[in-house]
């Protein structure tokens, strides 16, 4: 796959046709609208192509309420192309998309610039300035242009709309099992390795800390069932999520605790899988208190590993 990421590097493409969206979550329902534009891009003989933004626009819209990021760059760009998509076009919303109407956005931009064939959208798709631009927009268009358009209608699964959105609001209570459901994955969190308070080492179960990151969404405080990965190795782990309020003040940070390890992982980079919430956060009267829970959780975990993943 190619990455383009300004429309400055975008020249010398061929024809394409487009998945559009801002795949901010690469879920379910993102895979299968990309999956038929790549489908449909093989039988016509043309590149596939994804069009989304490097920032949410949202972000760059609204002083308040920042839209979290469920994924990574990288990780973002690394399911589309597992996908089978030839282009990305991985561009910052910025003043110039911002300002450009609907219809310079379809004929200048998509058209001229991107050399679109076929467009692959969802139903709720905006686009132009003050997103005056939707789906009706595009289908009037393509009419005057002669390109295609192709409008997904909302997929759900067990009753739930898969979206974004939801995937938000599950990660924020926890419901980490439902993201699986939604995603196709589980939802991971990345991180350097810092210097804890080192309790966990004190009590038996040396843990690695990871500082939570703002601009990602984070899960629910509380002790999750999870996988941790270091350099291309995956390991049973439990993670916890919260401020550790047996032993003092802190800020949110994430706790791992991986079975049978032994390395030093200070300065490194792990990826945290969460696969399944255990209990709440809780504050216990003494150290031995919180240390016989502790075992309590990794029994359950390894079991379920056990159970489950072998």
């Amino acid at each position: 796959m190619k990455l383009f990421n300004s429309l400055d590097e975008i020249f010398n493409i061929e024809p394409t046709i487009i998945a559009l969206g801002n795949f901010d979550g690469v879920h379910k329902g993102h895979q299968e609208l990309i999956s038929r534009a790549v489908k449909s891009a093989h039988a016509a003989n043309l590149k596939s192509a994804v069009f989304t933004f490097s920032n949410h626009p949202r972000n760059v819209l609204a002083n308040d309420n920042k839209v979290k990021s469920i994924l990574y760059a990288e990780e973002k760009a690394a399911i589309i192309e597992k996908l089978g998509v030839d282009y990305m076009f991985n561009v910052p919303f910025d003043d110039k998309i911002m300002n450009m109407d609907a219809t310079s956005f379809i004929n200048d931009l998509l058209l001229s610039k991107l050399k679109m064939h076929e467009a692959y959208c969802g139903f709720n798709y905006r686009f132009g300035y003050k997103a005056s631009g939707d789906v009706s927009v595009l289908m009037k268009e393509s009419l005057k242009s002669q390109f295609g358009i192709h409008v997904l209608e909302p997929i759900k699964i067990e009753g739930d709309v898969v979206s974004s959105t939801r995937i938000r609001e599950l990660v924020e209570r926890g419901d980490i099992d439902e993201c699986m459901k939604l995603m196709g994955r589980y939802y991971t969190v990345d991180g350097e390795v810092v210097v804890g308070n080192r309790i966990g080492n004190t009590i038996g179960f040396p843990t690695s800390n990871l500082i939570v990151d703002d601009s990602m969404v984070s899960p629910a405080n509380g002790v999750y069932i999870t996988y941790c990965t270091y350099d291309g190795q995956r390991y049973p782990s439990v993670t916890n999520v919260g401020i550790k309020p047996t032993v003092g003040k802190f800020h949110k940070n994430m706790e791992t605790h991986i079975f049978n390890f032994d390395k030093e992982l200070y300065g490194k980079t792990i990826r945290v899988e969460f696969v399944k919430k255990m209990r709440e956060e809780k504050k216990f009267e003494t150290l031995d208190e919180l240390k016989k829970q502790i075992t309590k959780d990794c029994i359950t975990a390894k079991g379920y590993h056990r159970e489950n993943f072998t």
